[in-house]
């Protein structure tokens, strides 16, 4: 039951953070879900999210610090991808991925300047984060950092992170 709810909230996180990303300027009281839905470019985030049953997980209190891939993201992964994954009997996988980008706490990037980290995401898989020159998660640029919700903090990145 634990790591269905961290998985849950890893992916609701994700979804969280890419909305925040796109409008950093949100009113105090967001949290990651109602930032990520408030911005178009995180469709598919939230789409992604509530197919995993994730929202009311990446709703909580956190702290969560969620790597948001963008729909351009998504883009990237093989044509048909995306809406195999929300298919219902998919539903597994989408929260091992979901919840692959999402990290207990909340971790800003100047506490990532300068270090190269390996860290262990609420899937259960680890992340290499390398914040020498920028922020990078495995091969995917942070491109917006810091948003900032009241369950946590999003950063939003241009590659989706598979575990």
């Amino acid at each position: 039951m634990n790591r269905r709810f961290a998985l849950k909230a890893t992916a609701l996180a994700a979804v969280a953070a890419l909305a925040t990303a796109c409008a950093p300027m949100m009113d105090d009281g967001d949290d990651i879900v109602d930032i990520a839905a408030s911005n178009d470019d995180f469709s598919t985030l939230v789409a992604a999210v509530t197919a995993a049953g994730l929202v009311e997980t990446l709703k909580g209190d956190g702290p969560f610090t969620v790597f948001a891939p963008t729909n351009d993201a998504f883009a990237k992964l093989p044509a048909g991808t995306v809406e195999s994954l929300l298919e219902p009997e998919n539903r597994d996988q989408l929260v091992s991925i979901l919840t692959y980008h999402v990290v207990p706490g909340a971790v800003t990037s100047d506490q990532l300047a300068g270090k190269r980290l390996n860290v262990t995401t609420v899937q259960g898989g680890t992340v290499h984060v390398d914040g020498r020159n920028g922020v990078k998660v495995n091969d995917a640029n942070v491109t917006a950092a810091d948003i900032m919700a009241t369950n946590g903090v999003i950063h939003v990145i241009d590659t989706v992170l598979l575990p």
